[in-house]
């Protein structure tokens, strides 16, 4: 199946499936299906609630955003829904704009996604560092976990205080250490150590479910002060209903940011969630097609009031190990969750808050990948680490935008920086002694100089040519370019200020080698017509030789060596 192809995978695993292959496949789809919807349950209203709406929000987009996307996909395996990677971005939205600005910022992420998708962009996010996603993922871990800080101790805290941003609510919580509630503590802390346990206990049945048990049977049981669900929220059955706000002009200009915030953040977490789902299955997604598929997910999540969606890893994985290998189990998945919302849904007011936040704890630890994060400050170069570090400081105390902008435009300094480095212009040596040890010499006149630049010629190494000098005695400089891969405009601006700076010294230009790019460059910048067709050379024989052909016979006479 191609790669790039927009045509959703399911289709095509439709047509190109033998029959009674689908027949086996079908049965552990549904269950893998099954078992992903236990998995998403308690993330869906756990990752609601982070993001600052309600709990059946986050079931909502699971439900809509995850059927659309798998029905559309370009994964086998993919399986989406609300992330933790979306909650500190969608509060901040709901906190300042509402619920309409959320709509607005998804809507435009929803037709960005899309274009890229159809533009087929999906290649351009491998052009993403390691080293800035580590930064920023990292970020978002820190950032999930302070947000979780006053369910998890039970804080109250100071009426008034803003607590939208990542840092006031690290100031919040700061400031209200007096009012830690020891029973949520308790219930948290029982709660966070059975999700990093119950692996060891059994990998079939899913951490989070029974954690959620254990916090509910704590809290109704014993009578415990701790706030739950229903305590703040009014929860309510019910399959979701397609509703569109009244939406303005205006309040789209004012959520562009946003929406390019969320578009961004969505095409490389569901990308990246298939790169590691092809490497559990061995298959390839189509990522052009995912794109559009996360775009119309995401419209169609805000329009039945759900949340921004992405590709999740967790679920996909959980997806693969129980056997799921097309879309059908993520839309399997996704039907299992409506029956659930429709029919147990008001039992989650019982759930405790900072169960609630345990949950959403641990999802920051796995999703946090600091053990990649440790690796990367022990190995990287200091550039790299100073991007990774940036980027998480900025994705901490400011936003996603500002910590991917500014960690893409160090990167590209360190690349260039890199390539120059790589990039030189030395001159040959010459050696006037005829029983020179030095072996593989060329016979050269003395009046022709010769130059190689190795490297790409482009903005940030084009100063370089401004070392290539002449002698009095000069009368043809010969310009080795075999090893340039690329030129640019302002290395070719270079080359033309090399070639007025021999007009004025009486020297001749010859080019020996230049290779495809740069002689296309040079062809459609007139550079070839200036200098000569017949002064350009397919090697350095070549050039020599025409040299020599050019000199008076006379010049032969003691001829220098060079290598």
């Amino acid at each position: 199946m191609q790669r790039d192809k927009i045509k959703p995978i399911l289709f095509s695993i439709i047509k190109h499936t033998p029959k009674e292959e689908m027949r086996r496949q079908v049965p552990r789809d549904i269950l893998s299906g099954i078992m992903v919807a236990v998995v998403a349950l308690p993330l869906s209203i756990a990752l609601g609630i982070a993001s600052g709406v309600g709990p059946e929000q986050g079931l909502y987009t699971a439900i809509v955003a995850g059927f659309v996307i798998a029905l559309l996909g370009g994964s086998r395996v993919q399986v989406a829904g609300p992330t933790a990677a979306f909650a500190a971005i969608v509060a901040g939205i709901v906190a300042s704009d509402g619920m309409e600005g959320l709509v607005a910022a998804t809507l435009i992420a929803g037709v960005l996604l899309m274009l890229m998708g159809f533009l087929k962009l999906g290649v351009i996010i491998r052009y993403v560092p390691y080293t800035i996603t580590t930064g920023f993922t990292a970020g978002i871990a820190v950032t999930l976990v302070i947000g979780q800080l006053r369910d998890f101790f039970g804080l109250t805290y100071p009426a008034g205080m803003p607590t939208v941003e990542t840092v006031d609510k690290l100031e919040a919580a700061a400031m209200s250490l007096g009012t830690v509630n020891l029973q949520a503590l308790v219930v948290g802390l029982v709660c966070l150590g059975i999700l990093f346990g119950w692996p060891r206990v059994s990998r079939r049945i899913p951490g989070s479910l029974v954690a959620l048990a254990v916090g509910v049977a704590l809290v109704s049981g014993l009578g415990l002060d701790v706030s739950t669900i229903g305590d703040l929220y009014v929860v309510s059955g019910g399959v979701p209903e397609f509703h569109l706000p009244q939406l303005s002009l205006e309040l789209f200009r004012d959520q562009l940011a946003n929406g390019v915030t969320i578009a961004i953040l969505a095409a490389i977490e569901s990308l990246l969630s298939c790169v590691v789902a092809d490497s559990m299955i061995s298959s390839h997604h189509r990522c052009n097609m995912e794109l559009v598929a996360q775009g119309a997910g995401n419209i169609a999540s805000v329009l039945f009031g759900g949340i921004p969606a992405t590709g999740a890893i967790a679920r996909t994985a959980a997806n693969v190990k129980n056997g799921g290998r097309t879309p059908i189990a993520a839309m399997t998945h996704a039907v299992v969750l409506l029956a659930v919302l429709a029919f147990l849904m008001p039992y989650a007011a019982y759930i405790p808050m900072p169960t609630i936040a345990a949950i959403l704890v641990h999802v920051a630890y796995n999703m946090s990948g600091w053990r990649n994060f440790a690796h990367v400050c022990k190995t990287a170069s200091r550039g790299a680490v100073a991007t990774m570090l940036i980027t998480f400081a900025l994705t901490v105390i400011f936003d996603l935008v500002m910590a991917i902008g500014v960690g893409m435009l160090i990167t590209v300094v360190l690349v260039l920086k890199m390539v120059s480095e790589e990039t030189e212009v030395k001159g040959w040596r010459y050696y006037c002694d005829e029983n020179s040890e030095v072996t593989h010499l060329r016979e050269l006149p003395k009046s022709v100089r010769v130059y190689e630049i190795n490297g790409p010629l482009f903005f940030g190494m084009t100063e370089r040519i401004g070392d290539i000098s002449v002698k009095e005695f000069t009368k043809y400089l010969i310009i080795r370019m075999r090893g340039v891969p690329s030129l640019d405009a302002s290395g070719m601006n270079a080359l033309e200020n090399l070639h007025a700076y021999c007009s004025k010294n009486g020297v001749s230009l010859i080019i020996s080698h230049a290779n495809e790019q740069p002689m296309k460059t040079m062809r459609r910048a007139g550079f070839v017509d200036l200098v000569g067709e017949d002064h350009f050379r397919g090697n350095i024989d070549d050039a020599i030789a025409f040299a020599r052909q050019l000199l008076d016979e006379e010049e032969r006479s003691g001829k220098p060596l060079a290598r």
